[in-house]
């Protein structure tokens, strides 16, 4: 038995994070500036409360005073590090009580729904009805000047944020399966929010966390600004601010230190929290949000020859890697094939073995990064495809090759009427007003057999049935007479009637229409209805190929016949079992 191939490990959360260069740029800041904060006890600095009138409105870079002094001779340097104590431990604080607050509030309002949900809610419309500012300004007129009342304002304001976001999404959960499987199990509420809802919602609560400090900060800078929030003589940046304004003319520097400050504190933890959110995505974590490189490494001076010329369209030596802990894996490694017109391919595979990347190869449409195509050619007539610009291949997508997806629930735009998807695909292409791509459209759909094509017009996909939609689907791959046609498990989904009627259109619509089909599926009962030739994958290699017949009925490769022998034959019974039982035996040893 082979050993597995190890594959390398993920990037590591740290460096995911410092690979976003502005997330990085926004960490320095704050190392930067919080260190300075931190160790200002440490620093052999001037008592920050000191007042010297004869050194008043010192310019910087005075001795002894590098950034200068204030209105009263007092060392700004020293000023400004203890105030960005004061200003970030309140931002902080304020955004923790948000949150803890916010976060209570909004998981019992989204969880028990109903009479709580109403009453809890109307009261956060009624925080969120009146301006933030003017509220906590008013929370601080009637509790009094000071620190930890502009503290308890910031936080009270804020609680809404936290609490709308996460009742939106604790009401998606509260009937998932899991849930319910939790209810089951005998556990009470109190249990089920701090075991099941909770970690679900933690993400949400961890970006709104990052991304609300900096925006705490600029408020308490604004409160104290005024005078209602750190009073003398103790000081943060916004009282440094508001106490600098008198002297901006004859010595703007009091006022500019602290401005700058707050400004680097602010866009830091924004870069930082923007980086976070990010790194919280699981699609970065697989590449997919990486900074974007060229879709295609390969040396287009050296495109492999092609060997059947007379073909519509032809795939070469065809290689795709992908991305993983900074090394590439490679997924589609030398695929060939070739495809008539009139003709229909059949690519088939288990899961997972490159049929669906190769096939969004060809269209240039592998996610990028962490996918790159690293080699190989695609000619479809006399024209290579990947050695395109994007804006041209963008020209060719659906003009000469169109895709049909798996899932139209998914490809399809679910705020988008069928008729409007299908009109955006035709004037994408052609130049046609709108009542002429409306008649078009309609006319696609009765062809793709919509009954009533044009009261369905207007309906949207989530009215319509499974097949329905997959015909839909069709009708968009068919808008601009595509010369081929990618199907990509396009019945899968559906049940066996529905898929049936599906795969009939195709076959149909390809003999009246001469299309190239390249129909990629795992089920050989399918291919030996639709296709003239076969060619089947593993590990993102094609190990046999030929007419469909020959390959059905005298597999020349083991994988082929043991995925032959794996699709039930009525009557067998148990000896299917044994059978599949026999070829896993035969593939361990």
């Amino acid at each position: 038995m082979t050993a597995p191939t190890s594959l390398p490990a993920r990037r590591s959360g740290w460096s995911l994070l410092l690979h976003n260069r502005l997330a990085a740029l926004g960490l320095l800041l704050l190392a930067i500036t919080l260190t300075a904060a931190c160790i200002a006890p440490l620093l052999p600095l001037p008592d920050p409360d000191a007042t010297d009138l004869l050194q008043r409105l010192a310019p910087p870079l005075t001795p002894g005073h590098l950034l200068g002094t204030d209105a009263l001779g007092r060392d700004m340097l020293s000023r400004l590090l203890w105030g960005t104590r004061v200003s970030v431990a309140v931002g902080l604080s304020a955004t923790l009580l948000a949150a803890i607050f916010g976060t209570l509030i909004g998981l019992i309002a989204g969880y028990a729904a109903g009479r709580t949900d109403t009453i809890l809610m109307r009261l956060i419309d009624m925080i969120m009805a009146f301006p933030y500012i003017l509220l906590a300004l008013a929370i601080v007129a009637v509790l009094g000047p000071g620190l930890l009342n502009a503290l308890y304002a910031i936080a009270l304001v804020n609680i809404p944020f936290f609490a709308r976001n996460v009742r939106g999404l604790t009401l998606g959960l509260r009937k998932r399966d899991f849930i319910q499987a939790a209810q089951l199990s005998g556990k009470n509420h109190t249990q089920i929010l701090l075991s099941e809802v909770l970690p679900n919602v933690l993400p949400l609560i961890v970006v709104t966390l990052s991304t609300t400090i900096g925006w705490m900060i600029l408020e308490t800078a604004g409160l104290s600004f005024l005078g209602l929030g750190t009073q003398p003589p103790d000081a943060d940046l916004g009282s440094m601010l508001g106490q600098g304004r008198n002297q901006l003319f004859i010595a703007p520097h009091v006022a500019l230190v602290p401005g700058v400050m707050i400004f680097l504190l602010v866009i830091g933890f924004n870069l930082l929290g923007d980086g976070v959110r990010d790194l919280l995505d699981p699609r970065l974590k697989s590449g997919a949000l990486l900074r974007s490189q060229a879709m295609t490494t390969v040396d287009r001076s050296q495109i492999p020859p092609r060997t059947h010329p007379d073909a519509l369209l032809e795939v070469t030596d065809l290689q795709v890697a992908f991305s993983r802990g900074g090394q590439r894996v490679p997924t589609v490694k030398g695929v060939s094939f070739h495809l008539h017109a009139g003709e229909c391919l059949g690519l088939i595979g288990e899961s997972g073995s490159g049929k669906s990347v190769s096939a969004l190869a060809i269209m240039g449409l592998v996610a990028s990064p962490p996918g790159v195509i690293t080699g190989g050619s695609v000619w479809l007539g006399d024209e290579e495809l990947l050695s395109l610009s994007p804006g041209q291949l963008q020209q060719r997508r659906g003009v000469r090759v169109a895709y049909i997806f798996q899932d139209p629930l998914t490809s399809l735009h679910p705020q988008m009427r069928i008729g409007q998807q299908l009109v955006e695909a035709i004037q994408c292409h052609q130049p046609l007003n709108a009542a002429a791509a409306r008649a078009k459209a309609i006319a696609l759909l009765e062809d793709t057999g919509i009954q009533q094509a044009a009261e369905r017009f207007d309906a949207w996909p989530h009215q319509l049935s499974g097949g329905q939609r997959q015909r839909v689907g069709i009708a968009i791959a068919l808008a601009n007479d595509p010369q081929v046609i990618i199907a990509d498990e396009p019945t899968t989904a559906l049940d066996v009637t529905v898929q049936a009627r599906i795969l009939a259109l195709l076959n149909d619509l390809r003999h009246k229409r001469g299309l190239a089909l390249l129909f990629i599926t795992h089920d050989f009962a399918v291919v030996s209805e639709m296709c003239d030739r076969v060619a089947v994958m593993r590990h993102g290699e094609i190990v046999e190929s030929g007419i469909t017949a020959a390959v059905l009925q005298a597999p020349q490769h083991d994988y082929t016949r043991r995925l032959i022998a794996s699709v039930p034959q009525r009557g067998q019974g148990r000896a299917f079992l044994q059978q599949i039982r026999q070829l896993h035996s035969r593939e361990i040893s």
